[in-house]
């Protein structure tokens, strides 16, 4: 059944009444709960609001929210949602994963929807490990961590997700941290406004097998007051700086969408002469 529009929405009204299972002090709890203040606070009807996910504890995402959801194969939330975006340019279309669902073998979709400019909101939750598998080493995992399954320390360097973002052409790039949920829902809020492919990458520490809550609170510190985010150098400045781990907007930049784009094509597919019935004679 349809929201009533000029009903208030609630917290509660988000609520699928599937109960979040992941380990007690996880990260993406907080996520969760800025995701439903964002539908909240942008009166963003249940019906308009569609979700993809890949494999990991953050993939079980759609199911704690009462909207359009689909749990995908590993690494394929951002196609899922370009698909969905697609054929419903009036959704608000969301994908949600990890770092070893969006770095690692969903890696590949990134420069594309980034170069499409597909209008989706991307909050992929890093805590720099695969949690979900009980602990390896992720894309975003650092030298020398040792864990069951890098005994030895893992000797792999980290991927830089928002320099990546940013070298791919993302209109709006941004970090946030779990442990901050007011600021971070201000980011995903602006993200879901955002016209084009938004990334919102957040620090989300895994309590049981990579606790970093500690380090993170250490390390981060709000972008300058003074920053420019229409400045891609400036953002790409902010970004090479793993010392400092920077929250708030990197970049934002205004360019057509995919859905703009595609709507004449759209529109030509509507054409008789495109139809399947024009196909099979032309082709019997």
């Amino acid at each position: 059944m349809a929201q009533n529009k000029a009903m208030k929405l609630t917290v509660q009204h988000f609520r699928s009444g599937v109960k979040p299972i992941w380990c007690p002090g996880c990260g993406d709890f907080s996520v969760l709960s800025s995701f439903y203040k964002t539908l909240v606070d942008l009166n963003l009807p249940s019906e308009k609001v569609a979700i993809a996910s890949g494999i990991g504890c953050s993939g079980r995402f759609p199911a704690f929210v009462k909207a359009y959801g689909f749990h995908g194969v590993h690494g394929r939330a951002v196609p899922l949602a370009t698909g969905m975006k697609l054929a419903r340019p009036d959704m608000n279309v969301f994908a949600v994963g990890g770092d070893g669902d969006g770095f690692s073998i969903g890696g590949g979709h990134l420069p594309h929807a980034a170069r499409r400019n597909v209008d989706i909101t991307y909050i992929v939750m890093d805590n720099e490990i695969y949690g979900l598998t009980k602990g390896q080493p992720s894309p975003t995992s650092q030298v020398g961590m040792k864990k069951k399954a890098s005994p030895y320390g893992t000797f792999d360097q980290p991927l830089n997700p928002l320099l990546m973002a940013l070298s791919y052409g993302t209109t709006f790039v941004a970090r946030g941290f779990s442990s901050k949920p007011k600021q971070l829902t201000e980011l995903i809020k602006q993200g879901t406004q955002h016209k084009g492919f938004s990334i919102i990458q957040v620090i989300s520490p895994c309590i049981s097998f990579n606790n970093l809550y500690d380090h993170f609170k250490a390390v981060t510190k709000e972008i300058p007051e003074d920053h420019d985010p229409t400045d891609k150098a400036a953002a790409i400045k902010l970004a090479l700086d793993t010392e400092t781990i920077y929250i708030g907007v990197f970049y934002k930049e205004d360019r057509p969408t995919f859905t703009d784009n595609a709507a004449g094509l759209i529109e030509q597919t509507k054409d008789p002469a495109y139809g399947m019935d024009a196909l099979v004679e032309r082709y019997a």
